[in-house]
C-alpha cells in the first residue's frame, strides 16, 4: 500500500516542504501503521539528507503522514531502532 508524507525540514537556514508517496509493506502497516509510516518517512529523509547535501545541522521540524498524522518524534527515534 502508498502512504502520503510530508516533511518539512530545515537545512543551512531555509526550512522546506518535501511531499511523497511511498509504499509501505501491508503487514507492516496493520500491526503498527505510525511505526511503519515512520520508517519509510525516516528513509525518504536520509536520501534527502544525501541529495542536499545536507550538514550536521540538518533539522527534521515535522513528519506527517495521510494529511495529519504527526509522527515526527517517531522519525526522530527510528535511527536508534533500525
Amino acid at each position: 500500500m502508498n502512504i502520503n508524507i510530508k516533511v518539512y525540514l530545515h537545512s543551512k537556514g531555509t526550512r522546506f516542504l518535501q511531499s511523497g508517496s511511498f509504499p509501505v509493506p501491508n503487514l507492516d502497516f496493520k500491526k503498527d501503521p505510525n511505526w511503519a509510516a515512520a520508517i519509510a518517512a525516516y528513509k525518504w529523509i536520509e536520501q534527502i539528507k544525501i541529495n542536499f547535501a545536507a550538514s550536521e545541522n540538518f533539522r527534521i521540524d515535522q513528519v506527517t503522514y495521510n494529511v495529519d498524522i504527526d509522527i515526527t518524534e517517531l522519525v526522530k527515534k527510528v535511527k536508534f531502532k533500525i
